[in-house]
């Protein structure tokens, strides 16, 4: 079997790691515990998640021993990396909300049985320390002056950095110690933004535990233009069905640039890289087969293979001119709503297709927006229940984003 960190190298994954070579070598000869962390920030995974779990997939294949972390204990304080001001904190119960729902979404990827795997919520360790051991065992072993020139910090010196938010690495570094002491976790891996929490991690274990441990990251997921993939103008891509259908996580991923296909076919799908690689030739118009193969991929990897292949037939009819399909992104709204009629600037807000009212007015003046296929020349029109048929109307937004409203 090819070792796993060719895998991920070759898939584009790879961004930085210690002592490369020795970390190849372990990988090739031993079956390692690693982990990473979901910090419990909503009720769901989102796509940007999805990376992290294809590399705990790639890693759990070759043969070793994938421990998802629960962030129960650390999004207490929330990760200040990336961040302008301090995370709006959250209470215990929602927190916990959030964990289980990560902890049976994680469960459907991974295989969690016999040793094979391991879920842990940092919150069972975290929230039982006691402050005066803490800094006595572990806060003697983390000079201020070091982590003041990390970016997690430094780029927060301007607008104030509390010591709540100070203290996240360490117990981010705790956590590595502990799967270490419980597991005989040799690795934490993690997005390329999260570096300088994970050596601390890396390095608080060397030291007290004298043994050597690794730490690797890989790429965060973003679109040719460098904006973070999985996020629209509407929000993020969802894993959970209920706050993005499939339908619409297809098309997302339908609609993606060009120059994107192939990377994300490498960091999203399991497709072998000689299948990856006959697309790779395609371009123009042909790159829209291997832009169905990828949305199909992941959706069926997501949602199983009965959404796919509904949300690749809705997507079809949709190019193809049929424009009824059922799984059309919906919104139902009350008969009441437009008995007096409702602008329809400020409706397409309410649907999230538009982020404001200047774009709104600039996208129809530019023939953008379209009513039961007719297309609309006035932004300042009301929509009222004349403009339903059966109690349906949509909405099209430029040449691919459709959006049908139901009345009920």
């Amino acid at each position: 079997m090819e070792n796993v960190f060719d895998v991920l190298t070759k898939r584009g994954f790879l961004d930085e790691c210690t002592y490369e070579d020795e970390l190849r070598e372990m990988l090739g000869k031993e079956r390692v515990p690693f982990y990473i962390g979901f910090d419990a920030t909503a009720d769901s995974l989102t796509l940007g998640h999805f990376l992290q779990i294809r590399v705990m997939q790639h890693m759990q294949r070759a043969g070793h021993i994938p421990i998802a972390l629960l962030g129960g204990g650390t999004t207490t304080i929330g990760d200040p990396s990336g961040k302008s001001d301090m995370r709006t904190l959250m209470d215990r119960e929602t927190i916990d909300h959030n964990a289980a729902r990560f902890k049976e979404q994680i469960s459907k990827f991974l295989d969690f049985s016999d040793g094979n795997g391991y879920i842990e919520n940092n919150a069972d360790w975290l929230t039982k320390l006691n402050f005066l051991e803490f800094v006595r065992e572990i806060g003697i072993h983390f000079s201020v002056n070091r982590m003041l020139t990390f970016d997690c910090y430094k780029n927060r010196m301007e607008k104030g950095l509390t010591f709540f938010e100070f203290s996240y690495m360490l117990m981010q570094s705790y956590d590595f110690l502990y799967l270490y002491r419980k597991y005989g976790c040799k690795l934490e891996v993690g997005g390329s933004d999260q570096w300088s929490n994970i050596l601390g991690g890396y390095e608080l274990v060397r030291k007290l535990e004298n043994d050597k441990v690794y730490a690797m990251t890989f790429k965060l997921l973003t679109t040719a233009n460098g904006i973070k993939m999985g996020k629209t103008m509407a929000g993020a891509i969802w894993l959970d069905p209920k706050k993005t259908s499939p339908y619409e996580m297809f098309q997302y991923l339908r609609n993606c640039d060009d120059r994107d296909v192939i990377k994300f076919m490498k960091l999203l799908t399991m497709l072998s890289l000689e299948e990856i690689a006959k697309y790779e030739k395609l371009e123009g118009k042909e790159l829209n087969k291997a832009k169905e193969v990828l949305a199909y991929e992941i959706v069926k990897d997501i949602h199983g293979e009965e959404a796919a292949k509904s949300a690749l037939e809705a997507s079809r009819s949709l190019f193809g001119g049929d424009k009824d399909a059922d799984d059309m992104p919906s919104t139902e709204m009350k008969e009441d709503d437009f008995k007096d009629g409702i602008g329809l600037l400020n409706l397409l807000k309410d649907l999230s297709l538009i982020s404001s009212n200047s774009e709104g007015r600039r996208l129809i003046q530019q023939g953008g927006v379209s009513i039961n296929d007719e297309k609309v020349k006035d932004p300042s029109i009301s929509i009222t229940l004349s403009d339903f048929k059966d109690n349906e109307m949509m909405i099209r937004k430029g040449k691919k984003v459709y959006h049908k409203v139901i009345i009920k």
